[in-house]
C-alpha cells in the first residue's frame, strides 16, 4: 500500500433540484488509500413535486483503505431527498465514512418548515450484511425535530461507520466525546463501530 490519494467530489450545478439524480461509484482498489471529499457543503434545495435522488456506491478491497469525508448535506426548506447508500468492504479491508446532514443554515436563521429526507444505508463486510439504517422524516420537519425523542431541536446530526471496528474503539470514541457539547454516543456490533452525532448547527456538529 502506498500514500493515501485524495479525491474531491464537485457539483458544478451549485445544488440539487427537485428532479435531479445523481449517481457517484467509488472503487478503492487492492491496496488502495483513498480519501474521498468535497469541495463544498451540498445544497438540496425546495422541490415542488419531485424528489431528488442520490445513490451512492462504495467498494472496499482487501488491505484497501477508504475513507468518505464529505462535508455536509444541506437541506433547505422544501426539500425533497432520497438517497441510498450502499458499500461493499472485503475482509482485510478498512472503512472510515462520516456523511452529516443539516436542516437549514442557521447563520440565516433558516428554518426547515416542510420536506422530506429518506437516507437508506447498506454496508457489508466480507458479503454479510452488517449495517442497515433508514430514516424517513416527512411533512412538519421542525416540529418533529423538536420532539424529545427525535431532535431534541437538533438541527445538524452526523452518523460515523468504522469498519472493521469493535467495542475497545467505540470506547476511545466515547472518552474523545465526553468533553463534546452536543448529543454523541457510539457503540459496536457485528464488526462494525458508530458513532452519532446531533447538535444546534453544523459548525457544533464539525
Amino acid at each position: 500500500s502506498g500514500p493515501e490519494t485524495e479525491a474531491v467530489l464537485l457539483n458544478t450545478a451549485g445544488g440539487i433540484a427537485g428532479g435531479d439524480n445523481f449517481s457517484i461509484a467509488i472503487e478503492a482498489g487492492p491496496g488502495a488509500q483513498l480519501a474521498v471529499i468535497s469541495a463544498a457543503a451540498e445544497k438540496v434545495y425546495g422541490a415542488i413535486d419531485t424528489v431528488s435522488l442520490i445513490d451512492v456506491r462504495l467498494s472496499v478491497a482487501a488491505a484497501a483503505a477508504l475513507r468518505w469525508l464529505p462535508q455536509e448535506t444541506i437541506l433547505f426548506d422544501g426539500a425533497r431527498l432520497h438517497r441510498s447508500i450502499e458499500v461493499d468492504v472485503a475482509d482485510g479491508g478498512l472503512l472510515v465514512m462520516a456523511e452529516s446532514t443539516v436542516f437549514g443554515r442557521s447563520a440565516m436563521d433558516e428554518t426547515v418548515r416542510r420536506g422530506e429526507l429518506v437516507d437508506r444505508w447498506r454496508i457489508r463486510q466480507g458479503g454479510k450484511l452488517v449495517f442497515a439504517d433508514t430514516l424517513r422524516m416527512s411533512g412538519d420537519i421542525a416540529a418533529l425535530l423538536a420532539r424529545p425523542a427525535a431532535g431534541g431541536g437538533a438541527t445538524a446530526f452526523a452518523t460515523i461507520v468504522i469498519a472493521p471496528g469493535d467495542e475497545a474503539l467505540a470506547e476511545k470514541a466515547r472518552e474523545c466525546l465526553s468533553a463534546c457539547t452536543i448529543e454523541a454516543g457510539a457503540s459496536a456490533w457485528n464488526g462494525i463501530a458508530v458513532i452519532r452525532l446531533c447538535g444546534s448547527d453544523a459548525a457544533l456538529l464539525r
